[in-house]
């Protein structure tokens, strides 16, 4: 099985920082042994042999913990196991652990070994116990700060592994359910960076100091003669100076790189969520990638990934609600026209019935001498009359069928209104996070400036990063700007499918009262019809009955010229109704969605075999 490439050798490269860290913890043990113990020549190898093998064992075990400790991501690595996304999620937990465990191997290591040196150096090199001890103080020194050291490489290549896994197939939130939010303690872990940094290379300096200043008394003591005395003072001020001083350049030096790598450390995080929540507030939303961190860090770059993806799925919804909607709209535009000519030429034939009605009204008087013409025309009065009933028949059930259609547009509003209201839920959980964050600097920059000189690189480090939250508290204002604009369309939308579904209610009563109408009708032109078959009935019944039908086909006529006007304001709704959902897709437009593709990377340096080296 072919191993991907992303992940061959990604072990090794994430872990190897380890040994450059220990070598330069044991070389700074032999510079400060070279200048400030006084062993002879004997004592020396034997101390130096300790070191060397005592190096070698800790990075043979270190490699062996590597191995177990990365199992799955050594096996994905040599194709033993297949690149699944089961196994990457694991894989992605063991290199989310490696930084802590490396730091507290290094410390282990450098206990053990410091120990196990300390008690073998007199009985191998016959020299007092004392030196022992010395040995012993000046490992638990040096282990503190090679740990520091260790942990603060460590963890930029494993920022490194923990992309270049992501992009092989895990999604954002698999990955975020795989690590959640650790427990919340950067400001202890920076108190204990910083008392390293500081009192690691104050111990050495002092050390050296002091053994200076044991030597100097204890020549000076045994000195007789004030000749003498002067002579050893001499060889201290000259041998004295240069160690001290190359020591104190070391320290300078380690100080400045453990606060470059820390200040490193925390501001490519917070720089890569800055960069995604300016591009969100441009409009640029791109599929959502995983920012990795550590500490509260991690704990914003999570909830800012969550908000991301939630942001692409509800813009997703809003822009497939918009296209609904216009769609829905034009149909309903279109049956709307539709249905005002079929109105107006309804009123055309009603104004036609109106006339014949009057016509024979005007006939009653002569229905004894016309007969035939009269039942001729109440036979045509009866076939309009049926014509009539099923054209509102048809019309009652366009406008039924138009009621729902408006419903459906309102339950679909209202559920986009919700999605809105959800997205602005998540922003002000994001500006919640962001003012947290602005604090936990503030309280940094402060914890530093009482520090003095020595915490003034953290307070740097602290106000970039208040300056950085602050930036994400604007971001997150322009996208509640954006929301409220979402939020008015929406309702703009509501009010006006409301509308809409008042008038088309209106219009089904209307039809109904048509429908009961041309019911009435119809009856009429039966009874006139048997009227007229019933010719030896009396002409006054005649004419009454007549005055009736008149006086009925007067209301059809009204009600009709009430329903073609209730169509016109139907249709100008609609109208709106679909200006406004123009408008919820402009506003849509706005937020570019690029499609889901390969973008995975965070913000860390390059990994074997894509960018960067070993």
């Amino acid at each position: 099985m072919m191993a991907p490439l992303e992940v061959r050798a990604l072990g090794r490269w994430t872990t190897r920082p380890r040994i450059p860290g220990s070598c330069l913890g044991v070389a700074i043990a032999f510079l400060h042994i070279h200048l400030s113990h006084t062993l002879p020549e004997t004592g020396r190898t034997p101390l130096t042999w300790l070191m060397l093998g005592a190096l070698v064992l800790f990075i043979s075990v270190g490699y062996a913990r590597d191995t177990r400790a990365l199992r799955t991501l050594f096996a994905l690595g040599e194709g033993r196991q297949p690149a699944t996304s089961e196994h990457l999620l694991v894989a992605v937990q063991e290199v989310a652990a490696i930084p802590g465990r490396s730091f507290w191997f290094v410390m282990q290591g450098w206990l053990g070994g410091t120990l196990t040196v300390a008690l073998a150096f007199p009985t191998l090199a016959d020299v007092p116990w004392t030196e022992g001890v010395r040995v012993m103080v000046l490992g638990l020194s040096i282990g503190p700060l090679s740990a520091m050291l260790t942990y603060l490489m460590v963890v930029r290549r494993a920022r490194a592994t923990l992309d270049r896994l992501v992009s092989l197939g895990p999604a954002p939130l698999e990955v975020l359910a795989a690590l959640p939010p650790r427990r919340m303690h950067i400001r202890r872990r920076l108190v204990v960076f910083t008392a390293i940094a500081v009192l690691s290379p104050s111990l050495f300096i002092l050390d050296v100091a002091f053994t200076r200043t044991v030597t100097v008394v204890d020549a000076w003591t045994q000195a007789t003669t004030p000749e003498a005395r002067m002579e050893v003072m001499a060889r201290a001020r000259e041998g004295g100076g240069p160690p001290l001083g190359l020591i104190a350049g070391i320290v300078t030096l380690l100080i400045l790189g453990t606060a470059a790598l820390a200040g490193t450390a925390l501001s490519e995080p917070l720089r890569a969520i800055t960069e995604d929540a300016t591009r969100i507030a441009r409009g640029e939303v791109r599929p959502p990638r995983v920012i990795h961190a550590e500490d509260e860090v991690w704990a914003t770059s999570a909830a800012f990934t969550q908000m991301q993806v939630q942001l692409v799925q509800a813009l997703s919804q809003l822009k497939r609600a918009g296209i609904q909607i216009s769609s829905t709209t034009e149909q309903l535009v279109a049956t709307s026209t539709e249905q005002e000519v079929g109105a107006d030429e309804q009123a055309g034939a009603l104004n036609a019935t109106s006339a014949t009605t009057e016509e024979l009204a005007r006939s009653a008087q002569q229905i004894a001498d016309n007969a035939e013409s009269v039942s001729t025309i109440a036979e045509t009065t009866f076939g309009a009359a049926q014509s009539g009933q099923r054209g509102a028949t048809a019309f009652l059930g366009a406008m039924q069928r138009m009621k729902e259609d408006n419903e459906a547009i309102a339950e679909a509003v209202v559920r986009l209104n919700k999605r809105v209201q959800q997205i602005g839920k998540v922003v002000e959980f994001i500006n919640e996070i962001a003012d947290k964050s602005d604090l936990l600097a503030l309280n940094a920059e402060l914890e530093g400036t009482k520090a003095g000189e020595v915490g003034r690189g953290f307070s740097l480090v602290a106000a970039e990063m208040r300056r950085l939250a602050e930036n994400v508290i604007r971001s997150t204002k322009e996208i509640e700007g954006l929301i409220g604009e979402i939020r008015d369309a929406t309702n703009g939308a509501v009010m006006a499918t409301e509308a809409g579904l008042k008038t088309t209610e209106l219009g089904t009563l209307l039809a109904a009262q048509v429908d009961d109408s041309l019911s009435l009708i119809l009856e009429l032109a039966r009874q006139t019809s048997h009227a007229v078959r019933s010719i030896s009935l009396a002409t006054l019944q005649q004419q009454t009955g007549t005055d009736q039908l008149a006086a009925a086909m007067g209301d059809i006529l009204r009600v009709t010229e009430q329903n073609a006007a209730a169509t016109k304001q139907m249709v100008a709704a609609n109208a709106d109704l679909s200006a406004l959902a123009a408008d919820l897709q402009h506003v849509v437009r706005r937020f570019h969605v690029e499609p889901t593709g390969g973008e995975s990377t965070g913000a860390s340096g390059g990994a074997p075999g894509v960018t960067g080296g070993g």
